[in-house]
């Protein structure tokens, strides 16, 4: 059951995250942005698209890195990772649209460095809902949101482009 949450407003997150990214890396060289599939490639490529970075854009998948990937298995969606740029030396902003436990960001890290070892790894997320079974903090983040357990914040994308999000059961 999927329930659009009003107190939620996804596009006036997005540009809280957009101002703090663009703030964070004024004085930054060698910057790349990866978006972890899907919700946060969706944030990535707008990001990297404001930003003008679109030639220094990257998407991770990190099925294969997962803690969990022997009990849940491969799930039917698996997108390939593309990185079409130098990762060494380079300072990636890594885009998720949720963060939670921390694991998902752990397998994006693994994944990423897969492709070389970056000067430099900044997280941004649209929503922290806490939780967190890893040490894993965000750089920058849009807005920290309190959920039960048992539900799961859900990004979703319009075909106009426009992000939405809403509280799903788990």
């Amino acid at each position: 059951m999927t329930n659009p949450n009003p107190d939620f407003d996804a596009e006036a997150m997005y540009a809280t995250l957009l101002q703090q990214v663009k703030s964070g890396l004024a004085q930054v060289e060698n910057v790349a942005i990866v978006g972890i599939h899907s919700g946060g490639a969706w944030l990535a490529e707008r990001l990297a698209a404001d930003l003008q970075l679109t030639d220094r854009l990257g998407f991770i998948d990190v099925s294969f890195h997962r803690d969990d990937y022997a009990e849940k298995g491969l799930k039917a969606d698996v997108k390939s990772t593309q990185i079409a740029f130098d990762v060494e030396g380079a300072t990636v902003v890594l885009v998720d649209d949720v963060l939670y436990t921390g694991r998902t960001t752990r397998a994006a890290i693994n994944e990423l460095f897969d492709y070389g070892r970056p000067a430099r790894v900044m997280l941004a997320a649209l929503a922290d809902r806490g939780g967190r079974e890893l040490p894993v903090a965000a750089d920058f983040v849009a807005q920290t949101i309190s959920i039960p357990d048992q539900r799961q914040l859900v990004l979703q994308r319009a075909d106009d482009g426009r992000f939405s999000l809403t509280v799903d059961h788990a």
